[in-house]
C-alpha cells in the first residue's frame, strides 16, 4: 500500500481513514491541490469513479473555499485526517478561481476530468461485467480521455490480463495468466444447440471441464480455478467466451456471472439481459435528455401471478406518459423464450417500474458500508433477493412512481 499511495496525491491517513465520506472528501482536494502533476485517474471499479465524480459536483464549492483560505472544512473531523491534509493546504486564490472558472465554464461536467487535471492522459479501472452500465456517465465526465479497463482478478484469484489497453471496455479480451492458478474450463451449450452469440437464457448442457489449451474459439465457458491457496476445482460461476490465443493461452471475453438473476418459473434471466432490457428502454428518455443514474431489480411473488420489479433511479422527472413506455419496452426486451411465453399465458405478471428518489443508491452504499463493506469492493446489486429484506426496505421506502406493463394485454 506505501507503494501505491507514493503514485497518488492523498497521504496514507486519507487512504486508510475510517470515514468514507470524508476520505473522499479530502481525495478530491487533494487531487486538485496536485492538479498539474496528475498523470491519470483511477480507481477500483468503474461505478467508485462515476459516485467520486458525482460527489464532485456537490461539494466542488466547499472545496474551492478550502483552497482559498488554506482551512480544511469543518466537514473532516477525523483528526489523523485533518492534520495531514492540513500539512498540504495553503491559501491559494489564483488555484481557487481557476478551478471556480473551468467548473462554471462546463457544460452539464462533461469532460470535468480533462478540464481540472489537464495532464491526465488516462481513466483506469474495472469496466466490464456489472461495470459496463457506468460507461456512459463516465464517458460524459471524461471528455476525449481513453477509457482502461482494468485486469480480471476475482476475490479467489488473479484470472488474466489486458494486453490491450487501447481497446474500448465493451470490446476487452483477457489473457489468462496460467501461472496464477490451475485453470479449468466447463463447457456450455445452449438446450438449443444454437450458438450463444447473444445469450438470452441460461439454460445450458454442461460437459466435463476441460483443460487451458483444449478451448476452442467462439465457444462458451465457465471458469473452474485451483489455487495455491488451497481452493480446488473452484467455480468461479463466471461465464466467458474464447475470442482468440496469446500464444498458447487463451484470451477471455468475459460474458456474465453464471448465477441467474431474475426467475419465477422456467424464465431465466441473467446481469446481462438485464442490462439490456434497460439500455433499450432507457432510449425512450433520450429525446427528454434523461437518463437512468442506477437500476436494480427484484421479483415480486406476494401475489399470484409473481412479476419482475424494476427500480430506476433517474437524472431528472420524466412525464408518465414516457415512463409508461419505458415499462412496455423493459417487458418485451426480455427475450428469454421461458419469460415470453409465461408472460403470454399468464403465469408471470405484468413487469412493474417503479421510479426511486434521486440518492436511493448512494443509501443502499452508506448501507453497505455500516456493514463492515470497502466502497473499493461495492458492486450495486442487480437483483435484489426477497429475503435482502433492508435492501428491500430501501427501495421501496424511495420509490415515488410505479408502471405496470401492459405490453402484452394483460
Amino acid at each position: 500500500m506505501k507503494d501505491i499511495q507514493s503514485q497518488g496525491c492523498s497521504p496514507e491517513e486519507v487512504i486508510f481513514g475510517p470515514d468514507f465520506h470524508q476520505s473522499l472528501y479530502c481525495h478530491l482536494l487533494c487531487g486538485l491541490i496536485y492538479s498539474d502533476e496528475v498523470r491519470f485517474v483511477s480507481s477500483t471499479f468503474a461505478h467508485s469513479l462515476v459516485h467520486a465524480l458525482q460527489t464532485f459536483e456537490e461539494v466542488w464549492e466547499d472545496l474551492c473555499a478550502d483552497i482559498r483560505y488554506g482551512v480544511l472544512s469543518d466537514k473532516v473531523t477525523v483528526p489523523s485526517v485533518r492534520e495531514a491534509v492540513s500539512k498540504i493546504l495553503t491559501p491559494n486564490p489564483e488555484l481557487a478561481d481557476s478551478v471556480n472558472n473551468k467548473c462554471k465554464g462546463l457544460s452539464n461536467w462533461y469532460g470535468v476530468v480533462p478540464t481540472l487535471w489537464p495532464k491526465a492522459k488516462y481513466v483506469y479501472g474495472i469496466m466490464t461485467g456489472s461495470m459496463e452500465p457506468y460507461l456512459k456517465k463516465l464517458r460524459h465526465y471524461t471528455g476525449d480521455l481513453p477509457l482502461i479497463s482494468g485486469d480480471y482478478g476475482a476475490s479467489e484469484g488473479w484470472v488474466g490480463c489486458n494486453i490491450d489497453p487501447t481497446v474500448p471496455p465493451e470490446q476487452v479480451t483477457y489473457v489468462v495468466l496460467p501461472s496464477t492458478g490451475y485453470f479449468e474450463f466447463i463447457p456450455l451449450q445452449k438446450t438449443t444447440g444454437e450458438e450463444m452469440e447473444n445469450i438470452a437464457s441460461l439454460d445450458y448442457i454442461e460437459s466435463e471441464p476441460i483443460g487451458l489449451t483444449e478451448v476452442e474459439v467462439g465457444k462458451i465457458y465457465e471458469v473452474v480455478l485451483t489455487t495455491f491457496a488451497g481452493l480446488y476445482r473452484y467455480r468461479l460461476g463466471d461465464v466467458v467466451k474464447i475470442s482468440g490465443f496469446h500464444n498458447s493461452t487463451p484470451k477471455v471475453q468475459f460474458i456474465c456471472r453464471r448465477s441467474l438473476m431474475l426467475s419465477i418459473h422456467v424464465d431465466k434471466n441473467t446481469e446481462k439481459d438485464l442490462q439490456f432490457a434497460v439500455r433499450e428502454a432507457a432510449k425512450l428518455l433520450e429525446d427528454e435528455k434523461l437518463g437512468v443514474v442506477d437500476f436494480t431489480s427484484s421479483i415480486d411473488m406476494s401475489s399470484d401471478p409473481g412479476c419482475y420489479v424494476i427500480y430506476w433511479e433517474l437524472s431528472s422527472k420524466a412525464s408518465d406518459e414516457v415512463l409508461m413506455g419505458c415499462a412496455n419496452a423493459l417487458d418485451l426486451a426480455f427475450v428469454d423464450e421461458g419469460y415470453k411465453s409465461s408472460r403470454k399465458v399468464e403465469t408471470i405478471g405484468p413487469l412493474e417500474l417503479r421510479i426511486l428518489k434521486k440518492g436511493t443508491f448512494k443509501e443502499i452504499l452508506v448501507h453497505f458500508l455500516s456493514l463492515g463493506g470497502s466502497v473499493s469492493q461495492f458492486k450495486t446489486p442487480r437483483f435484489v433477493n426477497p429475503s435482502n429484506k433492508k435492501v428491500l426496505q430501501i427501495l421501496n421506502r424511495n420509490a415515488t412512481q410505479s408502471y405496470f406493463s401492459t405490453a402484452y394485454g394483460l
